[in-house]
């Protein structure tokens, strides 16, 4: 088998050639590289490579197999890390010129506990400076590309992570999501992308808001990031927020089928304003899961935006990090974070406390709905993807992100699982993707939507990276 073919392969795929002898996870690995060395300089997904650390993975892993005695299904699978994770002798540059550029001395939980179960870490994909933003650039390292057309955004802020899944270039891929890290780029890229409930995957060192922050995969597939989950969502008592009660197999409903789930459709949330060929794709997808015998209906949920709300918690976490730091330091960060830390600057603690209640009442009408239906459906992002170096749409009136991504930031408000799912492209060729959230802990119940959806619409992904047209 060439390692063209190899580097195309799921884990599943990978694993039953590692059992039979028919691969091995060196070869996997090696695979892997072939692909970064020929995509790589086109989108700027991976800012670090560990060749020598994960061949000599990949060798004890092809070790492993041959003595029939694995670690895990992952073993010897090729993975990448954001490079906001701790990863043991890789720096974590964090995309920001105010972080030391010396190798991390420890694992953080994702890092560890792939680890232990085989992966082969190839090394960490690229992030906006400390994941502040929902689209991937920064001073250290520059833009990460779309795939579709390396002239515009991925999203972010594991814009990196996204880009990596739609190449292939690795299998299985950390992000993270504060505001919808995750989902959006998973959207702007046409892969899935998932966030856990809150605490259940756990992340230490903590991030700086890190009631927000849920960590998850992005991956070609929802079995791929089944197999992601079942190892790295696992209790860490490193991590002080999180919970038990995972479940022992997270793909545990896959293969359920639809009939008697209720899905809630809402084309807008109510105060969203959706680009038409964006809304009209997933309407599409609302149909066919009617198709597939789920009940779906279009709702209002009857929530007002919470942008107001977010803003107070997520403007307040880039003060936090521009009082962290001196007068040098403050010179390098990203001058969106600067502005943002210094609105931040202007609000008096009872804003803050306010934005907490708010947040609560939010939680409380969305845990609430989700007793009427099992599941809420939405777009991921209002738009398609737009101009590379830009954090809104050039021309859109727009100042923040925010404002272009109202789908995601309510459910990490509310803590609460979504998932972004590949639902077809606009008439340019750009992937759009539909969201579905559920109360917290109905993850199963998540993933067994998505996998039914995309195991009977499989998507598309790109064959190397297009340069668009000028």
């Amino acid at each position: 088998m060439s390692d063209t073919d190899l580097g195309l392969m799921d884990a599943r795929q990978l694993a039953a050639l590692f059992e039979s002898g028919a691969a091995s996870p060196l070869e996997a690995t090696r695979a892997a590289f072939e692909r970064i060395d020929r995509f790589n300089a086109a989108v700027n997904a991976y800012v670090y490579l560990d060749r020598e650390g994960a061949e000599a993975a990949a060798r004890d892993a092809t070790r492993r197999w041959q003595q029939g005695q694995p670690l895990s299904p992952i073993d010897g699978v090729p993975v990448s890390i954001k490079d906001l994770t701790e990863v043991a002798g890789m720096p974590t540059s964090q995309g920001s010129l105010t972080a030391p550029d010396t190798p991390s001395e420890r694992d953080a939980p994702p890092a560890r506990l792939l680890r232990e179960a085989g992966a082969v870490i190839l090394g960490k994909t690229n992030t906006p400076e400390f994941g502040w933003k929902a689209v991937t650039d920064n001073r250290v390292f520059g833009a990460t590309a779309n795939p579709w057309n390396t002239r515009l955004t991925p999203g972010g802020s594991s814009g990196g992570a996204a880009v990596a899944a739609a190449l292939n270039m690795g299998v299985l891929h950390q992000g993270g999501d504060s505001g919808g890290s995750i989902r959006i780029p998973a959207s702007f890229t046409g892969v899935f992308g998932f966030k856990p409930t809150f605490g259940w995957t756990p992340q230490w060192p903590p991030s700086t808001e890190p009631t927000l922050s849920h960590l998850g995969p992005l991956t070609r597939s929802v079995t791929d990031a089944v197999r992601m989950l079942n190892v790295i969502g696992r209790y860490d008592f490193h991590d002080p927020y999180a919970v038990r009660g995972q479940p022992e197999d997270w793909g545990m409903e896959l293969h359920q089928g639809l009939r008697g789930l209720r899905i809630a459709y809402s084309p807008d949330l109510g105060y969203a304003r959706v680009d038409p060929q964006v809304a009209e794709r997933v309407r599409e997808a609302a149909n066919r899961l009617r198709l597939l015998g789920a009940e779906v209906e279009e709702v209002d949920p009857d929530i007002a935006s919470p942008l107001e709300t977010f803003k107070k918690l997520w403007f307040t976490a880039s003060l936090v990090v521009w009082e962290g730091l001196d007068e040098e330091q403050r010179e390098r960060l990203d001058p969106g974070l600067v502005a943002d830390a210094h609105r931040a600057d202007e609000w008096r603690a009872v804003d803050l406390f306010r934005a907490l209640t708010e947040r609560a009442r939010l939680t409380e009408r969305l845990e609430h709905f989700n007793q009427r239906y099992h599941l809420l459906m939405t777009p991921s992002v209002t738009i398609p993807p737009f101009a590379l170096n830009h954090n809104v749409p050039p021309g859109s009136g727009m100042r923040d992100w925010e404002e272009w991504a109202s789908f995601s930031y309510p459910f990490n408000l509310s803590q609460q699982p979504a998932a972004s799912v590949p639902c077809g492209f606009t008439d340019d060729g750009l992937p759009v993707g539909f969201q579905l959230a559920g109360g917290k802990h109905d993850d199963a119940r998540v993933l067994r939507v998505c996998h039914a959806f995309m195991s009977a619409y499989p998507p598309r992904f790109p064959d190397c990276p297009d340069p668009g047209r000028p």
